[in-house]
C-alpha cells in the first residue's frame, strides 16, 4: 500500500534555503531513517509531513486510511491534566474503557460490582491486548504516578509520557499509521533506548524518524533518507552502507567538480580576450560559461575533520578522589569511591537516569560537594566542561562573535593557528551561519556551538555529560574523529553506545546504592556480559564502608527552597512521610511471608503487593531526589 508521497517541496526562512524542490515516496512497512546537519530542516520536514507546517511550494499527499502520528521534539501538552489524560487523550470507546479500568486499579478501591462491570466492557471491546501494550510501554518508560499533573514534571519525564502518546496512539490504529518520532532516544536511558528498539522492531509499523543514535537506526530502519545541500538522496541499507555510497557519491563529485574548475579556468581566459562585438557563435559559448560558472559556485568541497590538537601540557597529577561519598536523605549514589586518574584516560560512565551519574561529574568538577571525602586537582588540569545545560548566554550575539569572545585563534600541533571562523566552518557552521544570531540557531546548532566552544578553550581534561544529544550524525563523526586524536584525559556520560564504543577504554558502571564498578572494556562488552551474568571488574569502593553522612534537606524558609513552587514544597513533605511508611509495611508483608502461615491465594497478593511497593518506593525516591536538587 502507498501510504504517502513528498513531491517538489521547498521550504525557506528568509533568505535560508532549507530545501529545494525534493521528492520521495513512503511505503507502506518503510522505517527510515531521515538524516541531515543540524539547521537542514529535518524536524520541519517532519512537521509539514504530519501537517504541522506548510511548505513554500510542492505537495504532500497522505493515504485517507492512514493515520499520521508525531512525536516532536517539543510536545505541546495540557498543563493541569494529569499523565493519565495526556497520554490516554483520544475520543475513542476503547480508550475510555482501559483509561476507566486502570483509574480503578490505581484507586485500590474494593467495590467488585464496578470492577466486574469495567472488565466485561474490556471483553466488549477485545481491548485486553491494547490493556497489557499499554501496561508494557508505560513501565519501560518508568511512568508510574499517572495521576501526577503533567506541569510537576521534569524535562525527561515529559519527553517520555510525550514517547509514550506517540506509540499508544500507533497501537490504537493496529499498523495503519505513519508513525514520525524526531529524535525518540533523547532523555531515555540504555535499558529503555533497547527496548524501544525491539518494540519497532518487532512491530508492523510505517516509520520515519530522525535519530542521532546510530545503533538505533541500525537495528530499527531499512532505509535512510539524506538532505544535502537542500537535495535529496536515498539509500536502502544501513548506516556503513550509507557511509559507503555517500562517500562515493563525494568521490564523484569531487571528480565532476575539478572538471567544471578546469573548464571554467579555460572559458574565463577566452571570456576576457572576447571583443566587445560577439558573433552568434560566441554567444553560445558566453552562455556555456555562465551554466558552468553556476555550477562551479555551487558546489562546496569537503573540508578536512583531523584536527592535530597543541594540547595544554598535562602533569603527572591529573585527578584524585579519595573516599568520596554522596547520598539524598536515603538515596546513596557515592559510596567509598576512591580512584587516581592518569593522563591519557578515556572512561565512559552508564547507569540508569537517576543513578548519580551528573552528580559524579559534578563533585569531580568542585562544582558540589561529598558529603564526605576528598577531591584534588592537578595544577595542570583544565578542566573542559560540556554539560546538559546547554548554550548560555545574556546578549544575542552573532555566532562567531560568541566564539570570539573565548579566543580568536586555535593552536594546532605543528605550532600554526586556526581562526576561529576556520574552527567552526570544521564543525559545520557555514560563513552564512556564523553570523546567525545566536536565538535564531536550531537546537541543534546551539549545541554544537557550545561543545565547540568548550573544545576551543583548548582543555587537557575533557567532561562531557550527554554530548551527543541534538547532535546531527555528521557533527558526530566530527566529534569523535576530534576525541580520537585527543591526547588528554576524558570522561563521558552518554546513551550513545556506538559513541562510547568507539571512544572509552573502560566504564564507570554505576550499579545502585552507590555503587560502581570500574570494567576493563566498553559498553557492549558490558552489556553482554551483564546480560550473561559474568560481569567482571572490581566496584570501586573501600573494604571498611566509611559511614555517610546523610545530607537533610534546609529548611523550607532558607533563601534556597523558594526555588520549590508551594506544591512542590507540600509534595516534598508528604514524600519524607510516605517513603518510611511505605518501607515499614514492605517489611510487614515481607515478614508474613517469611512466617509460613498464609494461603495460596493470600502468598500470591503478598508477592503481587511486594512488587508494587518496590516500584512506589522507587519511583517516590527519584521524585524525592528531583525536588531535594532543586531545594
Amino acid at each position: 500500500m502507498h501510504y504517502g508521497s513528498i513531491e517538489n517541496i521547498s521550504k525557506s526562512f528568509g533568505i535560508r534555503i532549507l530545501f529545494n524542490n525534493i521528492s520521495f515516496y513512503i511505503e507502506e512497512g518503510d522505517k527510515i531513517a531521515l538524516v541531515a546537519r543540524n539547521g537542514s530542516g529535518k524536524s520541519t520536514l517532519l512537521k509539514i509531513i504530519a501537517g504541522l507546517d506548510t511548505a513554500d511550494s510542492g505537495t504532500v499527499w497522505i493515504h485517507k486510511d492512514v493515520k499520521v502520528i508525531m512525536l516532536q521534539q517539543e510536545t505541546p501538552f495540557d498543563e493541569e491534566k494529569s499523565i493519565w489524560d495526556n497520554v490516554l487523550r483520544l475520543d475513542n470507546p476503547l480508550v475510555k474503557a482501559v483509561k476507566e479500568y486502570e483509574m480503578f486499579l490505581e484507586a485500590e478501591t474494593d467495590d467488585i460490582d464496578h470492577l466486574t462491570e469495567l472488565m466485561g466492557r474490556l471483553d466488549e471491546f477485545n481491548a485486553w491486548n491494547f490493556e497489557n501494550d499499554l501496561q508494557q510501554i508505560l513501565g519501560k518508560l518508568n511512568l508510574h504516578h499517572l495521576n501526577e499533573p503533567v506541569k510537576n514534571l521534569s524535562g525527561g519525564q515529559r519527553k517520555r509520557v510525550a514517547l509514550a502518546q506517540s506509540l499508544i496512539e500507533a497501537q490504537i490504529h493496529e499498523g495503519k499509521c505513519l508513525l514520525i518520532l524526531d529524535e525518540p532516544t533523547n532523555h531515555l536511558d540504555v535499558s529503555m533506548i533497547e527496548w524501544l528498539e525491539d518494540f519497532l522492531s518487532a512491530q508492523k509499523i510505517t516509520l520515519l524518524l530522525v535519530t542521532h543514535d546510530r545503533y538505533f537506526l541500525d537495528a530499527v530502519c531499512n532505509e535512510i533518507i539524506e538532505i544535502d545541500e537542500g537535495k535529496v538522496f536515498e539509500y536502502r541499507g544501513d548506516y556503513d552502507y550509507f557511509l559507503e555510497q555517500k562517500s562515493l557519491r563525494q568521490e564523484m563529485q569531487a571528480s565532476e567538480l575539478q572538471k567544471d574548475k578546469n573548464i571554467f579556468r579555460k572559458e574565463l581566459e577566452w571570456m576576457r580576450k572576447q571583443p566587445k562585438a560577439r558573433t552568434t557563435k560566441s554567444k553560445s559559448r558566453q552562455d556555456a560559461f555562465a551554466v558552468v560558472e553556476e555550477r562551479v559556485s555551487q558546489k562546496k568541497e569537503e573540508l578536512e575533520v583531523s584536527l592535530q590538537v597543541k594540547m595544554t601540557r598535562l602533569g603527572g597529577k591529573v585527578l584524585e578522589m579519595k573516599k568520596v561519598n554522596k547520598a539524598y536523605g536515603d538515596k546513596v549514589l557515592i559510596k567509598g569511591f576512591d580512584y587516581t586518574f592518569k593522563r591519557g584516560e578515556r572512561i565512559g560512565i552508564v547507569g540508569k537516569n537517576g543513578a548519580g551519574k551528573s552528580t559524579f561529574l559534578k563533585i569531580a568538577l568542585q562544582q558540589e560537594l561529598p558529603d564526605s571525602g576528598k577531591i584534588n586537582h592537578g595544577e595542570t588540569v583544565v578542566f573542559g566542561n560540556f554539560n546538559q545545560e546547554g548554550l548560555q548566554y545574556k546578549e544575542d550575539k552573532r555566532a562567531i562573535e560568541y566564539v570570539k569572545d573565548f579566543a580568536e585563534f586555535f593552536p594546532l600541533a605543528d605550532g600554526s593557528k586556526i581562526s576561529a571562523s576556520q574552527f567552526m566552518e570544521k564543525f559545520g557552521f557555514s560563513a552564512e551561519q556564523q553570523y546567525t544570531p545566536l536565538s535564531k540557531l536550531s537546537g541543534g546548532e546551539k549545541r554544537r556551538l557550545h561543545l565547540l566552544s568548550v573544545l576551543f578553550l583548548n582543555p587537557n581534561f575533557l567532561i562531557l555529560d550527554e554530548p551527543t544529544n541534538d547532535l546531527d550524525l555528521q557533527t558526530l563523526r566530527t566529534l569523535e574523529e576530534f576525541l580520537l586524536d585527543f591526547p588528554g584525559c576524558i570522561l563521558i556520560v552518554s546513551h550513545d553506545r556506538y559513541f562510547m564504543d568507539r571512544l572509552v577504554d573502560h566504564l564507570f558502571a554505576f550499579e545502585g546504592d552507590g555503587m560502581i564498578r570500574d570494567f576493563p572494556g566498553n559498553y557492549t562488552q558490558y552489556r553482554e556480559k551483564q546480560k550473561n551474568n559474568t560481569l567482571t571488574g572490581s566496584f570501586i569502593k573501600q573494604n571498611e564502608e566509611p559511614e555517610i553522612k546523610q545530607t537533610k534537606p534546609q529548611s523550607t524558609n532558607s533563601n534556597n527552597s523558594q526555588k520549590l513552587s508551594f506544591k512542590e514544597k507540600f509534595e516534598f513533605e508528604s514524600l519524607e512521610k510516605e517513603i518510611p511508611a511505605l518501607q515499614k509495611e514492605k517489611q510487614e508483608v515481607e515478614a508474613k511471608m517469611a512466617a509460613g502461615k498464609l494461603g495460596f491465594d493470600e502468598l500470591q497478593k503478598a508477592a503481587a503487593r511486594i512488587g508494587e511497593l518496590i516500584e512506589l518506593i522507587d519511583t517516590k525516591e527519584m521524585r524525592w531526589l528531583e525536588l531535594s536538587e532543586k531545594v
